[in-house]
């Protein structure tokens, strides 16, 4: 039987050694077995798109309530990407996802914030807009926000090392719906991570 996330694995994907899992997309690579990855981070790319989902185990932010920590992320996301000029990042909505539609049941919160951000990669002069998909699970019990970033480029500039990857699509790329159901299925196991 065909379901409409027919991207996504039903099965959740163990992450940090097991303490968490989610369903990430099909046609993913874990980044981890190409170069060495921070321990607070999972990172996978898209085998045949720009497309990239990285999972951060942050420390809590309390100076921040709960739709404005997302806001916080996205600029400190936005800061990493060298996106903080004028123009060069925009938040578009903030919306809190239910705690009945999530399997991280531990959370206080959880937001999805969607935005765009002005991107050069590898410290190149042009610049990619990509949609960002962040969701955010705020744990105050374990002092850590879990954040998940959906990088979705909407435009590549010619110049940009990613036009080369981006001509050869060969398979469909992952969707909002395929990083929600992965929001959905975030799952923790063993809080033992948060250290």
């Amino acid at each position: 039987m065909q379901t409409n996330s027919h991207h996504v694995s039903n099965v959740g994907r163990p992450l940090f050694g097991g303490a968490l899992s989610a369903a990430i997309p099909n046609c993913a690579k874990d980044v981890s077995e190409l170069r060495e990855i921070p321990d607070n981070q999972e990172v996978f790319v898209h085998s045949h798109t720009d497309q990239s989902i990285i999972i951060e185990l942050l420390e809590f932010q309390n100076q921040v309530d709960n739709e404005n920590a997302a806001r916080y992320h996205f600029e400190d996301v936005a800061g990493s990407n060298k996106a903080l000029d004028p123009g060069g990042s925009e938040v578009r909505t903030v919306v809190a996802l239910p705690n009945s539609e999530l399997s991280m049941s531990d959370c206080s919160s959880a937001w999805l914030l969607t935005g765009t951000q002005c991107v050069s990669k590898f410290n190149e002069q042009s610049k990619n807009v990509v949609t960002i998909h962040l969701g955010l699970f705020r744990l105050p019990q374990y002092s850590t926000d879990v954040l998940v970033t959906f990088n979705d480029p909407l435009s590549i500039s010619p110049e940009s090392s990613s036009a080369v990857a981006m001509g050869m699509l060969a398979t469909e790329p992952w969707t909002p719906q395929d990083f929600q159901c992965l929001l959905k299925s975030f799952a923790l196991h063993d809080p033992g991570v948060f250290g």
